[in-house]
């Protein structure tokens, strides 16, 4: 849901791509000063989600709200405590480079909108952590990281997993050896879509369906679970016109990784049934994860052949993977270091995406870029 009146350190290749998250855990300990945070969009993911973890977080707060509903914005400042001259609309949004309270933005909005208020906020003055899909296009992800680095203001792209614990956990096994040497990558991320007129269901809104939305959850994993980048793809989309879900979008994508290692990527994203799973096969056992992202109640299990041990993993970077991430980036500004998931790793997944897409509709392998 969104506002009615008005409408998603760079992880790199290989070795520095395997410290990832657990790399960035390692800072000194961040001093208990609280950087103040611009909501922007009060739609689902930023009002019942995003506001709700300030109360978890050492070094964040809430200072601002962005809002196309006025009077939806006010009844969340009162409960908040956000005062009313820290409420922004759409159209007075650049007059936020003259409030001190505000240090980042947090965009949450749909993703056409994402480079837009990327590119204000820094020209604005301010930090940014932008929701993924990072934009609808790798173009407009080179603008949005163009923009931050003109304006000398960070930008981090809202990959929550990177501080999930069971995912760290799980990467820790990978790269531990406790399963051998990995072999087969395979996640399967969807959800059955029932409002046939959701904002995500609208390509100029998102940019893609299920791929871009829930599908974006494999690709990285496979990215930072295997701490290599693909070297090609190959990907094929089933989707029934008829249903009238999908006018616009589409609803399975089914898509195939090759790693330089020679690792085997399996992944699917799909607007019809729920799934959400992530497994990793090793010469030696595997790592199986189900829910594997979910915003609560993750689970896994190691094993030779199956379900043998069910792992409990240590806590995250944060009391939640949400908090974790909060505060991540207003430790990154205090600090002045690079997020761990900078812009650069939201325009990787760009490009990957426009391939998948360009591999389902002509039918073929594609080989990407180094």
């Amino acid at each position: 849901m969104i506002d009615r009146n008005r409408r998603g350190l760079v992880l790199a290749a290989g070795g520095a791509l395997a410290t990832g998250a657990v790399g960035g855990m390692a800072w000194a300990a961040p001093s208990d000063r609280k950087l103040g945070y611009a909501i922007v969009g009060l739609g689902t993911y930023g009002l019942d989600v995003i506001i709700p973890q300030f109360k978890n977080c050492r070094n964040s707060r809430l200072v601002a709200l962005v809002s196309g509903d006025a009077a939806k914005a006010k009844s969340v400042a009162q409960q908040y405590g956000v005062p009313e001259k820290n409420i922004y609309n759409y159209e007075n949004y650049d007059s936020i480079r003259n409030n001190p309270d505000i240090d980042i933005v947090y965009i949450c909005l749909p993703v056409s909108m994402h480079a837009e208020y990327t590119i204000r906020a820094a020209k604005a003055g301010k930090h940014v952590l932008c929701e993924k899909p990072m934009a609808v296009s790798s173009a407009e992800c080179e603008a949005m990281i163009a923009a931050c680095r003109q304006a000398g203001k960070k930008l981090m792209i809202g990959y929550r997993c990177h501080f999930e614990p069971y995912n760290l956990e799980a990467r820790r096994i990978a790269r531990s050896g406790e399963i051998g040497t990995l072999r087969y990558f395979r996640s399967e991320h969807g959800f059955n879509f029932r409002d046939p007129n959701a904002w995500r269901l609208k390509k100029a809104l998102a940019g893609g369906g299920s791929m871009m939305d829930i599908g974006i959850y494999a690709l990285n994993a496979a990215r930072y679970m295997t701490g290599e980048e693909p070297s090609a793809v190959y990907a094929q989309e089933t989707t029934n016109r008829n249903d009238p879900r999908f006018r616009e979008v589409e609803d399975m994508l089914g898509f195939q990784l090759e790693f330089p290692s020679g690792v085997v990527g399996s992944c699917m994203s799909m607007y019809s049934a729920s799934q959400n799973h992530i497994l990793l096969v090793g010469d030696k056992g595997r790592i199986d994860m189900e829910p594997a992202t979910a915003y609560h109640g993750n689970r896994m299990w190691t094993g030779k052949d199956g379900r043998e041990r069910e792992v409990t993993p240590p806590p995250g970077p944060g009391a939640t993977q949400f908090a974790g991430q909060l505060d991540h980036m207003a430790q990154c500004v205090l600090q002045d270091r690079e997020p761990i998931v900078a812009g650069e790793e939201g325009l990787r997944d760009l490009r990957i995406i426009e391939a998948i897409y360009q591999s389902a509709r002509e039918r073929r392998r594609v080989v990407l870029k180094a």
